[in-house]
């Protein structure tokens, strides 16, 4: 996917976890916005798929004083970041996309302009999340 529509002098965007214990400041522009079907962030976040916005990993600075950020190693190389306090699921970083960070896009404070540029992982969709949208799909 290529570099997201963002002007680079666009203001940073900030989040965090559900009790606000982990973070973020994420400058822009991000590298890139998606669905990601894959079995393990559906069951990670619970839902049909999960949107992520991906960023250089030096993009990226963190905020936890309670050092409630917790690190799941969910494949060989592949990682999940979450708050260990109220469980949020944050981050993703895997050694398929060396220095890449990506962001839950829900975790993400409004307003931001992210959009969704494709579907990932799409031939492990679930048939009760019935999706028309047009955009690319990555199988």
């Amino acid at each position: 996917m290529s570099e997201s529509e963002q002007p680079s002098d666009t203001p940073p965007v900030h989040g965090g976890c559900l009790c606000g214990a982990v973070q973020f400041t994420a400058s822009t522009p991000a590298k890139w916005c998606a669905h990601c079907h894959c079995s393990m962030c559906r069951r990670q976040h619970g839902a049909g798929y999960v949107t992520w916005v991906g960023f250089h990993s030096e993009q990226v600075e963190l905020q936890d004083s309670k050092a409630a950020l917790q690190w799941h190693e969910s494949s060989p190389g592949s990682r999940r970041g979450f708050c260990s306090i109220c469980g949020s699921s944050l981050f993703f970083e895997s050694d398929k996309w060396a220095g890449e960070t990506h962001v839950a896009l829900g975790c993400i404070d409004e307003p931001h302009t992210f959009q969704a540029q494709a579907h990932a992982f799409f031939d492990t969709h679930v048939n009760w999340m019935p999706l028309q949208d047009g955009l690319t799909i990555f199988p």
